[in-house]
């Protein structure tokens, strides 16, 4: 265990001190005796053995790992520390992403599913009244999982891969109540496949027109209009298309199995809401490199 903590830090060193934006943090005034890149081999350290928040994460190291950081604060000055590294975490996991995209060497003719993936802050009708991180949370539905809640949607928009888990390419978020089409076109990703299959929340003709203007190919279940009669091949064209979105299903359950991803009750702040996000997709980018 002490090699893949010795492997880890070196890592996230290497990440730091090759990426302008935290090296030149790195560079700052601000030089504490315990550095951003010993937080992050922390929590990427206890979250490799399952600790899921920050004080499972804090008292993981206390307890095992301390004398090889003998300068680790006390929790309230670790938890105010982490709630910060949002940006760095969001950094992370885009260098180890496109460090992966580029080993595997995808082209344009490769094929991309997108969807989207609540996090809960709060569950049920009685989570309207949730104020935590209202900046950037509110009040949802989720129509997959039957549930109203309090939180944020991450949306995933990943490269499929030959049986194996999709290779995110964008992911980006939004508030529970936003709709899936509304967000993508707010957002306006780059797709980086000729074909991209999705649900029925994308069925939108000016959508279709403009990823075709892109050379882009959106496929996406039948969604019958009022009063359309039903055609034959409708239901065998829908379970085509789901069957080619099944992946990124599976990717979102795999995300939740090793991070505990939708359940953010635990939350109290917007900063510890975007630590949650962008931590555990960091985590999961490192799994997905290393691990798979």
């Amino acid at each position: 265990m002490e090699i893949k903590l010795i492997e880890l830090y070196c890592l996230i060193c290497h990440i730091y001190d090759n990426n302008q934006v935290l090296k030149q943090q790195r560079l700052s005034n601000f030089k504490p005796v315990f550095t951003d890149q010993e937080m992050v081999t922390c929590y990427f350290l206890a979250m490799l053995n399952n600790q899921h928040n920050k004080q499972e994460i804090y008292t993981y190291v206390s307890r095992h790992w301390l004398e090889w950081f003998p300068h680790l604060p006390s929790y309230q000055a670790f938890s105010y520390r982490l709630n910060n590294l949002s940006a760095d975490f969001a950094l992370i996991f885009n260098s180890l992403l496109q460090a992966k995209l580029e080993k595997e060497n995808f082209d344009f003719s490769d094929d991309s599913v997108i969807d989207s993936f609540p996090v809960m802050l709060k569950r049920g009708k009685q989570a309207k009244c949730c104020q935590t991180a209202k900046q950037i949370a509110d009040f949802g539905y989720c129509a997959s999982k039957d549930i109203y809640y309090w939180g944020v949607k991450l949306h995933n928009l990943a490269i499929r891969r030959l049986k194996r888990l999709p290779l995110p390419a964008t992911v980006f978020f939004s508030a529970a109540s936003n709709h899936d089409l509304t967000a993508f076109k707010e957002q306006n990703p780059p797709v980086p496949t000729k074909i991209l299959f999705a649900d029925k929340a994308y069925s939108d003709e000016t959508l279709k027109l403009d990823l075709a203007a892109r050379g882009v190919t959106l496929l996406t279940p039948y969604k019958k209009k009022k009063n359309e009669p039903l055609q034959f091949n409708e239901p065998l064209w829908s379970k085509f298309v789901s069957s080619f979105k099944q992946p990124i299903e599976s990717f979102f359950n795999w995300l939740n199995e090793k991070t505990d991803y939708q359940n953010a009750s635990r939350v109290r702040s917007e900063k510890g809401l975007l630590v949650h996000c962008y931590g555990n997709l960091a985590f999961a980018g490192l799994l997905l490199c290393f691990y798979s």
